[in-house]
């Protein structure tokens, strides 16, 4: 009888749902970024902006873990999933950081095209989680989180070819350097929403 009385699951879902929004705000003022390359301190604190308010969400989430005495999916699910969800938008930061930080004059096709692909990942990721709250959607959560696989194997193929002509290419060694580095922080985006897509099939593998 008193456990009707505990609180059961924390609004987690929502919570869940309103960080991964947030990801694909980050991405879309991400590719802004990386597209049009205007504006560049506005959409560097538009970036931050979306970065703490994610951080605010992934602290709701985690005490709401300690006040819930029934949560609907495993706990270290949901601290896994909520905590990877943040390191995503954390690295899209620090990729925008890079643009200013290390003086970029010019922004190549292959660097937007990471930062689309880190788009396409998040909005997979948002669909995934959007899904969550019902396991009767397990086949189709599986599906997306194969398109994000699909995305970040994308992404890998991209930045390959990117360094490649880089190293080819480039002779100044200081943009070299600079580019290297975008590329990676970019690329490792796509890799942080693949660890969130694998944490989905675990819960979903584990729940349905």
């Amino acid at each position: 009888m008193f456990g009707r009385f505990m609180p059961t699951d924390g609004k987690f879902f929502d919570l869940f749902n309103q960080h991964a929004e947030l990801c694909v705000k980050g991405a879309r003022e991400l590719v802004a970024l990386m597209t049009q390359f205007d504006n560049l301190e506005r959409r560097l604190h538009a970036i931050e902006a979306i970065e703490k308010q994610a951080d605010k969400v992934t602290y709701m989430t985690v005490g709401n873990l300690h006040k819930t005495f029934i949560t609907p999916l495993d706990r270290d699910d949901i601290h896994r999933l909520i905590t990877k969800m943040d390191d995503v938008l954390d690295m899209m930061e620090d990729a925008a950081q890079t643009v200013s930080l290390y003086d970029v004059q010019v922004i190549t096709p292959e660097a937007q095209r990471l930062a689309e692909l880190c788009l396409g990942c998040t909005e997979k990721i948002q669909e995934a989680v959007s899904l969550l709250h019902n396991m009767n959607n397990s086949r189709q959560i599986l599906e997306i989180c194969e398109e994000v696989d699909r995305l970040e194997s994308d992404a890998d193929h991209v930045m390959h070819a990117a360094l490649s002509k880089l190293f080819r290419d480039e002779p100044d060694v200081r943009n070299l350097i600079k580019l290297k580095a975008m590329y990676e922080f970019l690329e490792q985006v796509t890799d942080l929403c693949e660890d969130v897509a694998n944490i989905i099939e675990g819960i979903v593998v584990e729940n349905a």
